[in-house]
């Protein structure tokens, strides 16, 4: 089961992860970063914008932080200015971090109820099951965003947690 301890590490991993998109990201142009290249949500920075979003409405289901506006259709338009969604990305992945250091132990007991806009009712399932989910999304687009910033000849780092630098252990 997901303990504190995980989600310390896995903020960790995202905050790694994340300098890395942003880093290689920063090597295209605005038009590269906005093409549309055949992914799920269609560029690059509709996909991080959409990880952002997926970030943001699970910190506030999690631990109270402000909702994003709008729910999973609009979640590919958070971006509208680079430097802008740069240090928005930044500041929330610190909250993530801060988080995982605050949150008590036995917060990953129990269950957690909250309305889903994308099934139209209200669910609930273990937070164990759900922090899990809250990783496991941010790095299953990452990935996405990973592959789409490669072909267009950025080199973002690696994304295995063994190589994940020690800087990134001591946050």
């Amino acid at each position: 089961m997901p303990t504190k301890d995980y989600a310390q590490t896995m903020a960790k991993y995202n905050t790694w992860q994340n300098e890395s998109l942003v880093t290689a990201a920063n090597t295209l142009s605005s038009a590269e970063r906005r093409m549309e290249r055949g992914a799920f949500f269609g560029s690059i920075e509709k996909t991080l914008s959409h990880i952002l979003w997926g970030d943001r409405i699970w910190m506030h289901r999690f631990a109270g932080t402000p909702a994003p506006d709008g729910g999973i259709l609009e979640s590919t338009s958070l971006v509208t200015d680079w430097d802008g969604y740069r240090a928005a990305r930044a500041a929330f992945d610190r909250t993530i971090l801060d988080w995982t250091k605050d949150v008590a132990k036995e917060w990953f007991d129990g269950d957690l109820s909250w309305y889903s806009g994308a099934m139209k009712r209200e669910i609930s399932k273990p937070k164990s099951l759900l922090i899990v989910h809250f990783f496991n999304h941010q790095t299953h687009h990452r990935g996405q965003v990973h592959a789409m910033l490669t072909a267009a000849g950025a080199k973002p780092t690696d994304t295995d947690i063994p190589f994940m630098p020690d800087q990134f252990f001591a946050l």
